[in-house]
């Protein structure tokens, strides 16, 4: 080292020396707060007064600095220094102040009135959650009925799967919503008891199950009603009460009993526990059938089966078909859907005997509201066709269900339902309650209307063996004769001669047309009658 740089080092170490040594003056309210610049043995004495940049406070957080001694390990910040041939050269450094930092503006103030208000989505009426809580409620009092492979599907070109509702114990799908409808009761109401007025499934379900609950029951029949029905609700457990000589009678009588008494009258209705408990059937047919297609729905009643199986069955699986079937002489769903509103009265003259309960029944607004969201297609049935899904319900099933239980099937027989040819579906039988007095006039109906069953006259001579002749031909055609009435005539047109009528019974359609057949071929004089 040469001596120039040697002088220039010893002056250095003894200025820094002294500096290290010497005692820390007070530091000024402008001098920077810097904490590297703090530490003890970095302090190089008492700083120098507090400078500004040169083009004065650099605005948005750059401060200015004071001059101070650099450190030899911090030169290599600011610059370095080089020995060439004895000399030094020295780099200048330029100071340059951070980059300007530039404030957001403040977010403008906005009225209240300026914002859009977001309607909240209506709150559904009956929801999947509902549905599941009642299979979850009633499941240790409702039995899980079978839903089977039918005979009748390579006849009809479809897979078809029975949903035997009609196996409950009072023989209808109701007991479902109305288990679910009295376990949701307060312990108050159900102490004080229950009351019912009408003579259907609904109040067989009621009498039934509040007894299982230990429920009060009272049962109001008009004089009306038939012996074996009310030793029905009598076995059940209920306590009937006969009185009046209508349905009306009894049901204003029921409810001023309910109301001195505290009594709570029930009746079909629409009410978000029922509709849930009827919407189980259809979560117990989706997890029965895989790959389901469609779902036919008796709509009679309250059209409540149809709503609650709707919401379950769109709920698992929107590409799922639910079609309502309801009766062609009360039509109230497919006239409401036309005029975009429920209808509370139709004027129309259905049986009595086949569809009396459900006449008495009306479309609630909510249930009409999820069928028109939620059911695809709702189509009507004769009572034509009805009767021969009975008939078809005994052949092939071995079951006796009632019109209501047999629509669904019916619709089917009909042929209007020729999109489901080739896929699975799936068919409630809801009821199977008719007495057997009309059981058997059903089943006599429809073997007529099948062509099963025909009647024609003929007229024969007195001869003997004429009438034998007759009935050998019958026995070589192999049908069978129910009935045969010989009348003789005395008018001289017909003299020697001797009138015969006769109803047989064939094994379907073909056999009938080759009867005809035959007995024209035969019988010139042969008349086929109307039953």
């Amino acid at each position: 080292m040469n001596f120039a740089a040697q002088l220039f080092y010893s002056s250095y170490l003894s200025d820094r020396l002294e500096r290290l040594y010497s005692p820390r003056p007070a530091i000024k309210d402008c001098e920077e707060n810097d904490p590297f610049w703090q530490r003890e043995e970095l302090r190089l004495g008492p700083g120098q007064p507090c400078d500004t940049y040169k083009g004065g406070l650099v605005s948005n957080g750059t401060a200015g600095r004071r001059p101070t001694l650099i450190e030899p390990e911090r030169l290599k910040d600011f610059g370095e220094e080089e020995l060439l041939n004895g000399d030094v050269k020295v780099h200048d450094t330029k100071v340059v102040g951070g980059p300007e930092i530039m404030l957001m503006d403040p977010p403008k103030t906005r009225r209240f009135s300026e914002f859009r208000a977001v309607s909240r989505p209506p709150v559904q009426y009956l929801r999947f959650e509902d549905i599941s809580a009642a299979a979850f409620r009633i499941q240790s009092g409702i039995q899980k009925t079978p839903c089977t492979y039918s005979r009748l599907s390579k006849q009809y070109g479809m897979e078809i799967y029975l949903k035997k509702e009609h196996l409950h114990y009072t023989g209808s799908v109701k007991e479902r919503g109305v288990l679910y409808l009295l376990t949701s009761l307060t312990q108050e109401k159900q102490r004080k008891g229950v009351i019912v007025a009408t003579d259907c499934n609904f109040s067989m379900a009621v009498a039934h199950h509040a007894v299982e609950l230990k429920v009060p029951v009272f049962v109001i029949m008009p004089s009306c009603c038939s012996s074996p029905r009310l030793r029905i609700y009598r076995d059940y457990g209920a306590m009937v009460i006969s009185y009046g000589s209508t349905a009306h009678d009894s049901q204003n009588h029921a409810r001023h009993l309910a109301k001195e008494n505290g009594y709570l009258y029930l009746e079909e209705d629409e009410s978000a526990e029922y509709l849930a408990g009827l919407g189980t059937v259809g979560m117990e047919i989706f997890e029965q059938v895989s790959r389901l297609d469609a779902v036919v729905v008796p709509a009679a009643g309250q059209y409540g089966l149809l709503a609650g199986t709707a919401a379950a069955i769109k709920h698992l699986n929107t590409q799922i078909l639910v079609i309502g079937v309801e009766p062609e002489g009360f039509p109230l769903l497919l006239q409401s859907l036309k005029t975009d509103s429920p209808i509370k009265d139709m004027h129309s003259n259905p049986n009595k005997k086949l569809y009396g309960d459900l006449m008495e029944r009306s479309l609630g607004v909510n249930t009409f509201q999820l069928a028109k969201k939620l059911v695809d297609k709702v189509i009507s049935v004769s009572e034509r066709d009805a009767l021969v899904a009975m008939l078809r319900f005994q052949e092939f099933e071995r079951s006796t269900v009632d019109t209501e239980g047999a629509m669904g099937l019916a619709a089917i027989l009909a042929g209007q339902l020729p999109e489901l040819r080739g896929k699975k579906v799936a068919v409630v039988v809801s009821s199977a309650n008719m007495e057997l007095e009309l059981v058997r006039q059903c089943v006599d109906r429809a073997l007529v209307l099948d062509d099963r069953v025909s009647k024609f006259s003929v007229q024969l001579g007195e001869w003997p063996g004429d009438m034998a002749k007759l009935l050998d031909v019958l026995s070589r055609e192999d049908v069978r004769l129910l009935d045969v009435c010989h009348r003789r005539h005395s008018d001289k047109s017909d003299l020697f001669k001797a009138k015969v009528e006769c109803v047989v019974e064939t094994r379907d359609k073909t056999q009938s047309a080759q009867l005809r057949k035959t007995l024209s071929e035969r019988y010139p004089s042969l008349c086929w009658l109307d039953r």
